[in-house]
């Protein structure tokens, strides 16, 4: 229905246009009150909306009234009735307090909401979960901001995502003040006397919400306003330094073409990284790249790199001042991020300038998130002369999010769902520790919520927990857990941090006698074992001989061992412990043969980890006949132990190998020159050298003292001492010889020629994945073709050449027809980031459905005549090379014709042995089914509303999005599908690296206040001073204490290190699948010999990977079922 110019009616119209398109903070509610004033409506709540809704039928607004009458349409708001009598006060107006007033004002509740600020000036671009963008997408979010998520976006500004929420908190009634600031709390002074409710302190004190009395206060104030009562836990990492900086986005063809980097981070990609700092000397631990309002950049840098950059001027401990203005160069910070920039995106960037922040200055930002913390609870309850007050937490002030993760928006809007559910519970008069309890079984499931173990069907999340948390048990926490948070009168505030004394008091009964009983009767019944003492007792090497053999019998031949040879018997345990059973020596061999008194504390410790790994209930023991295997707690490290074992015989054979041929062509050589010569050459003279490996029985030197640090020489005390390759040394000297990076169990080269250690990414000679010899492989060998393929096992294979390093980037590029991936060991190469893998999909590269052309039926019958040759050729017809590049990644409705018959493959395996194993390895990370279903969700809700646009759309808006629509129309729905996925499955292992890199550095921050504490023991208990026995015993049990501590930990290290290895292969597995899919998009006319003989070479190499992560679940399932059978 049209109106006239000049009628009130069209200037209010015209006047919510404006609000539509407004771009600041100020503007927005600007244009709102104008609205308002237009229309003559007054007052708050879904009152003020069902009023706009009746006086504006535009088109635009009717479209925009149609999602939202859905939304406040759902059961759980009860037509706007679930909270009609509750008043709210809500503290800040970032995504996460804007998410949970409009949900208070769904409820029908009163809410105002503060913001200190005026304006939204956060250019820093948010992660987005597949649910946080329906849920906006249900609030009208591209009736506001036309390029919400459009294509294969999954991210947005802070400040567009504020923009959008704050239009919709007005539309429903929120009212909403800035430049107001929270100050505190007034309690009631009673009802007697008029005031009866909660107030706030407010500044300025002239506001005229100071007399706002509410019964609900939600803080979403940041991570530095924390309301009175809540306590605050703090982890904390090893240094960590991040780097912000936006860049303008000028949204030309040449920007768009950059591909975004969802996360690459240097635990999985070292090259990458390596090759940064070989080029600019810029260290990075990882990078993610994001386009929207700007170029987005975000990395973690090293404290040294920013040293020698001159970014930092001094080296200083305390962080705050390491990171002080005064001693930051601005000029040399804004070089740093431009440099990083720049060459993650293979310098494509054009006229990369600075975006500014609301100080005016250019938009870079470095800060510390070393210290992570997040509040206790989840909510409390206030009472004060008979006026309760609900108070509840959301965003950063409840949990501060880790940024590399990309949760911070997600986890924000899961607990303002939370919140919302809490204060309608409230409302309903559900009693308040019923309300509490509730509260905080919840919130413990949001710290380990992801879109992985979330329920799926996101289209019906709504604020009732159940419909997000699957088997969520609301009644975990019982309500007497929680009244501690129900707080009566007034509170005080403790401001001194309470030490962490649970170390000194945990320690309870008396450990070292528990030992000393538990060795004595494993080893009682053996000939010549009498165990006493942790001295005398045990060095002879028979009583630990008994002890694993009491355990193991396998592992020991009684008869075979030596009792005057203590040393090498000591060895043989010390390494079958190691290798068999994972169980890290603390001593040297001679130093157990010699046990002298100050080596009792290292054999206690040692011992002590038997006792973990091996003890047993009476009842469990005489049920098990069977050896015993180490239980969870040793598992891990028992199979990077193994791991470890199998490099390093791999690399043996190598250098065996090698040693032989030289050997052999100089004994050739010396035979040629003696039958030239006169004379006689001494026999000896032409013998072989005689090398270590000539005796295999020799236990090979390692040193006599576990003492002295193998790298610094200096002491090490047993709680900081850690061993490998039979050398013991401080866990922080552990470092690669040639780059410096930490090296942790499982995931290091040593070089036995020179005696260093090198990170994989160094090593002389690069270690492949290996199981022992007696492990049943996982394809046949001689590529004999076999009806199905093994589902779990593996077989020795081959490292394969690694590529240029290279962030991620989406798979559908261009390939250039002469470039040859295959070529990967060229130190230019390793140096040059390859543009081949960075072209996007934004740059056409013809239609790459290729028809399967006349000559694929010679071609089969060519691969018939090959059946009995021993090394077959892999021949695929351009669909079949189709459909493999897209294997498990297209959709129902990409593909509706009938699938092709099965790619015809050559190569060790049966034809369906290859996809078949990539389906099993699941090399998406992703559920096709529920991928699929996910999928139809969203491009059903994008269908939904470009029909709604395509009825007539505000230009304006649109033309933000065209340029962008415009290249991805270019390409069929399965592209954009295959790309969409891709990204997903970086991000996901971009996320996953992050949290084991932070979860390592906490570990590492924990090991080393584990080891002060235990020098501090040890040294008592050395000092020959006459302290009382009762007195040393305590120490003795705390000290042992400490060492399960420790333990506990490395045994989370070491499955920390095991996630790495998978990572690892994963990474290895997507860039040569990258590779694959340029070739296969390739026409065969425009294929060389050398293209054809890379793309085979490339295929071999994927196979190989295929069959390192088959070797990595493998053990792992035999490790999953030994600690099943413990």
């Amino acid at each position: 229905m049209s109106v006239p110019a000049g009628e009130p009616g069209n200037l209010a119209h015209a006047a919510f246009e404006r609000f539509l398109r407004a771009r600041e903070c100020r503007e927005v509610l600007g244009c709102f009150g104008e609205l308002c004033r237009q229309l003559g409506l007054q007052g708050s709540g879904l009152q003020l909306y069902r009023g706009l809704r009746a006086a504006l039928n535009s088109w635009s607004a009717k479209a925009l009234w149609s999602k939202l009458d859905k939304k406040a349409g759902h059961k759980d708001y009860d037509q706007g009735t679930a909270c009609a009598s509750t008043k709210c006060l809500v503290v800040g107006a970032g995504p996460c307090g804007l998410r949970a007033a409009i949900e208070l004002a769904l409820l029908g509740a009163r809410v105002v909401l503060l913001e200190k600020r005026d304006s939204f000036s956060r250019n820093n671009v948010l992660h987005l979960w597949p649910f946080t963008i329906h849920d906006l997408r249900v609030l009208g979010a591209k009736k506001f901001y036309g390029r919400f998520c459009t294509g294969t976006l999954d991210h947005i500004s802070i400040r567009q995502l504020q923009l959008i929420l704050l239009k919709v908190a007005l539309l429903l009634g929120v009212e909403v003040h800035v430049n107001v600031q929270f100050k505190g709390l007034v309690p009631p002074v009673g009802k007697a006397g008029g005031q009866g409710g909660w107030r706030a302190v407010l500044q300025p004190g002239s506001s005229p919400l100071s007399n706002y009395e509410f019964d609900v206060l939600i803080s979403a104030g940041g991570g530095k306003f924390v309301p009175e009562g809540f306590k605050r836990k703090e982890t904390r990492g090893k240094l960590a330094i991040g780097i912000t900086t936006n860049f303008i986005n000028r949204h030309s063809r040449a920007e768009v073409e950059v591909a975004e980097i969802s996360g690459v981070a240097r635990i999985y990609n070292q090259k990458f990284f390596q090759n940064l700092y070989n080029k600019t000397g810029i260290d990075l631990e990882n990078i993610v790249y994001y386009k929207d309002d700007t170029h987005y950049f975000v990395m973690t840098a090293k404290k040294q790199s920013l040293i020698k950059k001159g970014v930092i001027l001094q080296d200083k401990a305390d962080i705050e001042s390491l990171l002080s203005p005064e001693n930051v160069n601005r000029d040399a910070l804004l070089s740093y991020a431009k440099e990083a920039a720049n060459f993650s995106t293979s310098y494509r960037l054009p006229e990369l300038e600075f975006a500014l922040n609301h100080r005016d200055l250019p938009d870079v930002d470095m800060f510390d998130f070393t210290c992570m913390t997040r509040s206790e609870n989840a909510a409390l309850v206030r009472e004060h002369n008979g006026a309760r007050l609900l108070l509840g937490l959301v965003g950063d002030c409840l949990v501060e999010p880790f940024w590399p993760l990309g949760t911070g928006v997600a986890r924000g809007f899961l607990a303002a769902f939370d919140a919302a559910w809490m204060v309608r519970r409230w409302a309903a008069g559900t009693p308040p520790l019923e309300v509490l309890a509730e509260r905080e079984s919840i919130y413990q499931h949001l710290s380990q919520t992801s879109p992985d173990n979330t329920n799926k069907n996101i289209s019906q999340y709504s604020i009732d927990p159940a419909t997000r948390y699957p088997n969520i048990n609301l009644q975990a926490i019982k309500p007497s857990q929680v009244r501690d948070l129900y707080l009566v009168g007034m509170v005080e505030v403790d401001h001194k941090r309470k030490s962490d004394s649970r170390l000194s008091t945990a320690v309870s009964g008396d450990a070292y006698e528990e030992l000393l009983s538990w060795c004595q009767a494993s080893t009682a019944g053996y000939r010549g074992v009498t165990v006493t003492n942790f001295t005398t007792s045990w060095t002879s090497g028979l009583a630990l001989c008994a002890l694993v053999h009491h355990f193991r019998p396998d592992l020991v031949d009684l008869g075979s061992v030596d009792p005057q040879d203590p040393i090498r018997t000591h060895q043989m345990m010390l390494d079958a412990a190691e290798q068999e059973l994972g169980i890290q020596p603390v001593l040297s061999s001679a130093e157990m043969a010699a046990m002298a008194e100050p080596s009792r504390l290292g054999l206690i410790t040692y011992l002590s980890q038997f006792y973990e790994a091996f003890k047993t209930s009476p009842e469990a023991e005489e049920l098990s006949k069977k050896p015993l295997s180490p239980r969870g707690t040793r598992g891990a490290i028992l199979f990077l132990s193994k791991l470890q074992k199998n490099r390093n015989l791999a690399h043996k054979r190598v250098q065996d190998s090698a040693q032989k041929d030289a050997e052999a062509k100089r004994s050739r050589r010396d035979m040629e020159l003696d039958a030239g010569l006169d004379g006689d050459t001494p026999d000896g003279a032409r013998e072989p050298p005689q090398t270590a490996a000539a005796d295999p029985g020799q236990p090979p030197s390692h040193g006599d003292s576990s003492d002295a640090c193998y790298f610094c020489n200096r002491r090490v005390y047993i709680l900081e001492r850690a061993s490998a390759e039979g050398r013991f040394f401080h866990r922080s000297c552990f470092q690669c010889q040639r780059c410096g990076a930490t090296l942790r169990l499982g995931d290091y080269a040593f070089h036995e020629e020179d005696g260093h250690f090198y990170c994989s990414l160094h090593s002389p000679n690069p270690p492949g994945m290996e199981l022992p010899q007696d492990e049943p492989p996982a394809l046949p060998e001689g590529g004999a073709a076999v009806a199905r393929p093994p589902s779990n096992a593996g077989r020795p294979c081959v490292s394969p050449k690694e590529g240029a390093p290279n962030p991620p980037q989406p798979p559908l590029a261009a390939p250039q027809p002469r470039t040859e991936p295959g070529a990967a060991g060229d130190e230019d190469a390793e140096d040059t980031v390859d543009v081949e893998e960075q072209e996007l999909l934004a740059q056409p590269g013809g239609d790459a459905r290729e028809q399967e052309g006349p000559g694929a039926e010679p071609r089969g019958a060519a691969e018939e005549g090959e059946e009995g040759r021993g090394r077959r050729k892999i021949i695929l017809t351009p669909l079949e090379k189709l459909k493999l590049s897209t294997l498990n990644l297209l959709t129902t409705e990409a593909e509706p014709e009938p699938p092709p018959k099965p790619a015809r493959l050559r190569l060790q395996a049966a034809p369906e042995a290859l996809p078949a194993l990539w389906r099993e390895q699941g090399i998406w990370e992703e559920d096709e089914e529920t991928a699929m279903e996910k999928e139809a969700l969203e491009e059903s809700d994008s269908e939904e509303e470009e029909e709604e646009e395509e009825e007539g759309t505000d230009l304006d808006i649109m033309a933000e999005s065209c340029l962008d629509l415009g290249e991805e129309e270019k390409y069929p729905t399965w592209k954009r599908t295959l790309t969409r996925r891709a990204r997903e499955a970086q991000m996901k292992r971009f996320c996953k690296a992050q949290a084991i890199q932070r979860r390592l550095e906490e570990i590492e921050v924990t090991f080393g206040e584990l080891e002060q504490q235990g020098i501090k023991l040890e040294k008592l208990l050395r000092d020959e001073d006459g302290n009382p026995a009762d007195q040393k015993t305590q120490w003795m049990n705390q000290l042992l204490y400490l060492v399960q501590k420790k333990n506990s930990l490395m045994s989370e290290e070491s499955d920390l290190m095991i996630a790495v290895q998978e990572l690892k292969l994963e990474e290895q597995q997507w860039q040569l699948d990258q590779k694959l899919r340029c070739y296969m998009n390739m026409e065969e006319s425009l294929k060389t010999p050398e293209d054809c003989v890379a793309e085979q070479e490339i295929l071999v190499q994927l196979l190989e990977v295929v069959n390192k992560r088959n070797v990595l679940i493998h053990i792992q399932e035999e490790k999953r079922l030994s600690e099943l059978r413990a």
